[in-house]
């Protein structure tokens, strides 16, 4: 079936390519790449979970985490 077809390249191109920038960014930014935690969020990150061996954990509400710790901090100054 050449819609499957064309999904799966999608889904694997995208997690070979997540798995390459991981790897490269692992090796020009840190001191020992065995430390990195890769942390997959957003809405497709589901999809490319099981396909990518560079992603250890998933949150999907990494986004608003991090949006809800900058406004406590900002607040707190006021």
């Amino acid at each position: 079936n050449t819609v499957e077809a064309m999904q799966s390249g999608i889904v694997y191109g995208f997690a070979g390519q997540v798995d390459g920038v991981v790897a490269r960014m692992k090796k020009e930014l840190a001191a020992d790449p065995d430390d990195v935690t890769v942390i997959a969020t957003g809405g497709l990150a589901p999809m490319v979970l099981g396909e990518s061996s560079a992603i250890d954990e998933h949150e999907p509400w990494l986004t608003l985490i991090g949006l809800r710790l900058v406004y406590e901090r900002n607040a707190s100054r006021s």
